[in-house]
């Protein structure tokens, strides 16, 4: 399928790795123009160059916190009109709220709610008045299924979903879609970091807890990054163009709910 955003502009944040570089990467196979930010300059090369291996896409690089003003402007600054916007941030690591401090939760909603909401502020009145724009905001499904270790990324989280849903049905009329990927239990860098913590907190070795998710999702593994690449990719196309304001889980079907 030809997704009809060849030359476009793409900026991708939290791009290094995970899901944010396989969002890159498949938005790289369709032609499109990449700048992508993440902290550690090495991994970010090393993401960049990867990239260009394997697509021959133009690749920016800028090596930033996204969390930061300066961060946000180095982004934009490298790519000032982006036709599609990928919000990607790492999440908090579980815990016990009555241990989490005022500062805590101030830079878990920096980095899961108000800095996406602030990269969308910044681009999404030009995509309007150029016609086109996807923005695809990466949350978690812990937005429709609380964990119960994970209050953190359960509120901020929830508080980006629903700025979301008021901002996007302002937006479709212009062509300018904002939707939110929820995904599952993902193979990546940060699951493995989750489940570290899990195992420390719990005394129980990584590997039974690591089995034991993948056992209790009824696709009997975890998701790979890939998948969730591709899905954002479709959301981001011309083809996508009627979804918007739209929490779409990609979760091996372990949503327990009907809708």
């Amino acid at each position: 399928m030809d997704l009809g955003i060849s030359g476009k502009k793409a900026l991708v944040t939290g791009a290094s790795r995970g899901m944010g570089k396989a969002a890159a990467m498949t938005l790289a196979h369709e032609d499109v123009d990449l700048t992508i930010v993440a902290r550690t300059a090495e991994t970010l090369e090393k993401t960049a160059a990867d990239i260009r291996a394997q697509t021959g896409a133009r690749v920016t690089t800028v090596a930033a916190d996204i969390t930061s003003i300066e961060g946000r402007e180095a982004a934009l600054a490298a790519c000032p009109n982006p036709d599609i916007l990928v919000n990607n941030a790492d999440g908090e690591l579980p815990g016990d709220f009555r241990n989490w401090k005022r500062e805590d939760w101030l830079r878990g909603m920096d980095r899961m709610m108000l800095t996406p909401i602030d990269m969308i502020r910044l681009t999404v009145d030009g995509m309007m008045d150029r016609g086109f724009g996807r923005i695809v905001n990466i949350v978690s499904r812990s937005v429709k299924i609380a964990q119960p270790e994970l209050g953190l990324s359960n509120a901020a989280r929830s508080g980006l979903v629903g700025f979301v849903a008021g901002l996007a049905r302002q937006t479709i009329s212009h062509n300018v879609t904002i939707n939110n990927v929820l995904p599952g239990i993902i193979a990546s860098d940060g699951q493995r970091e989750h489940v570290r913590v899990l195992s420390e907190q719990s005394g129980r070795p990584f590997d039974d807890i690591w089995k034991e998710r993948a056992a209790q999702n009824p696709a009997g593994r975890y998701g790979e990054p890939d998948e969730i690449g591709a899905y954002i990719a479709f959301l981001c196309s011309t083809k996508a163009g009627f979804v918007t304001a739209q929490n779409l889980l990609v979760d091996g079907g372990q949503y327990p709910g009907t809708y």
